[in-house]
C-alpha cells in the first residue's frame, strides 16, 4: 500500500494526465477550425495517449490498495496563434509534465516506494519519447515557417498517425 503522501501525488499526476487529454483535445478542436485535419487527428490521438497515461496510473494505484481520488480538471485554452505557436506550448507542457513525473520519482524514492519507482520508470521513458516527438514537429514547423504549402505537406504527413 502506498503512503498518503505517494497516494495523494500520484492523483495528481492522474489530474495532469486527463488535464494534458483535455488540452490537446481543445488543439485538435482548433486545428479542425482552422481546417488543419491532419494536426487535429494527430492531437486526437494524442489526447487518447494521455487518457492512457492516467488510466495506467488509475490502475496502478487501486492494484497497490491507494485511493484513487479525481480532481477537478481546468479549462484548457481554446485558441492558438498558430500550429507553430501551438507546438512551443505542446512541447513546454510535456517538460513541464516530464518536471512533474520526476519529482513524483524522486519522492518515491525518499519514501522507499520501489514497486512506485519501478512504474514510473515507463512514465520517465514515455517523456523522452514524448519531448522528442514534440520537438521535432516544432521544429519542422520552424523551418517552413508560414508557407501554406509546406504547411499543408506537414498537415498531411501528421494525419498518418495511427
Amino acid at each position: 500500500m502506498p503512503s498518503k503522501k505517494i497516494e495523494s501525488a500520484v492523483n495528481q499526476q492522474i489530474q495532469s494526465e486527463f488535464y494534458s487529454a483535455y488540452l490537446y483535445l481543445s488543439m485538435s478542436a482548433y486545428c479542425q477550425e482552422i481546417h488543419l485535419d491532419g494536426f487535429a487527428h494527430w492531437l486526437q490521438v494524442q489526447s487518447k495517449e494521455e487518457v492512457g497515461h492516467a488510466m495506467r496510473l488509475y490502475n496502478y494505484l487501486n492494484n497497490r490498495g491507494g485511493r484513487v481520488i479525481l480532481q477537478t480538471i481546468d479549462r484548457p485554452p481554446e485558441s492558438f496563434k498558430s500550429p507553430r505557436r501551438m507546438f512551443e506550448q505542446i512541447l513546454k507542457h510535456e517538460q513541464e509534465l516530464s518536471k512533474a513525473v520526476h519529482k513524483l520519482y524522486k519522492l518515491a524514492q525518499d519514501e522507499k516506494d520501489y514497486a512506485t519507482e519501478v512504474e514510473l520508470q515507463w512514465f520517465i521513458k514515455e517523456q523522452v519519447e514524448e519531448e522528442k516527438t514534440a520537438g521535432d514537429i516544432l521544429q519542422k514547423l520552424t523551418l517552413i515557417g508560414d508557407q501554406p504549402a509546406t504547411l499543408l505537406m506537414m498537415d498531411h504527413h501528421l494525419d498518418s498517425r495511427e
